[in-house]
């Protein structure tokens, strides 16, 4: 036995049909709207692109001609560095004198060197002193230590003197502990 359901195919109505239709309908749109976007934002992005190249090719071009305007100002400095390099060479020579000057100067230093080694000795017997005074200073170091050791051995000494005393006036207390209650039964006038 056949249903009624399995015998008929499937029939679509026409309200599925309109709906189907209308929903094709807005998909086309909307992609046509989409396109029409991308469209206008490629020509804006062109145009952009156009107006850099533009200004690119404007600045090359500034470039360029001061470049070409500066070449002669470069010839003019070239010719004039030409004619300062023979000053040069005649400022060279005269230094070449100075020198020459300070070489026979310089040969006077003998003398200052026997006055350094003469400082030397002096700087030598100092630093003969100086190890001396850190000798006594090391020797004054340890009288300091041995003081200090005498200076903790009394602390100590005096650390365990105040223990007794504690004891002492806790004893003293508890001895007291009688007279107290005597004093509390006999009140004194």
């Amino acid at each position: 036995m056949t249903t009624k359901k399995e015998a008929k195919p499937d029939i679509i109505s026409d309200e599925q049909l309109l709906r189907a239709s209308r929903s094709f309908e807005a998909m086309m749109l909307s992609q046509i709207d989409i396109s029409a976007k991308l469209a206008d934002d490629l020509k804006y992005a062109i145009r952009v692109g156009m107006a850099v190249l533009a200004l690119i090719a404007i600045s090359i071009l500034v470039l360029l001609l001061t470049l070409s305007s500066q070449i002669n100002r470069i010839s003019d400095v070239v010719l004039d560095m030409n004619t300062n390099f023979s000053a040069v060479t005649v400022r060279m020579d005269q230094m070449s004198q100075y020198v020459d000057s300070m070489a026979k100067r310089v040969a006077l230093l003998q003398t200052m060197d026997k006055q350094t080694s003469g400082m030397q000795q002096e700087i030598t017997s100092i630093t003969t002193n100086m190890a001396n005074m850190q000798k006594t200073i090391s020797s004054m170091a340890g009288r300091v230590t041995s003081v200090r050791k005498s200076v903790e051995g009394m602390s100590i000494s005096v650390s365990r003197m105040d223990n007794q005393v504690q004891l002492m006036a806790t004893d003293m207390q508890h001895m007291a502990k009688p007279a107290r209650s005597i004093n509390k039964i006999f009140p004194l006038p």
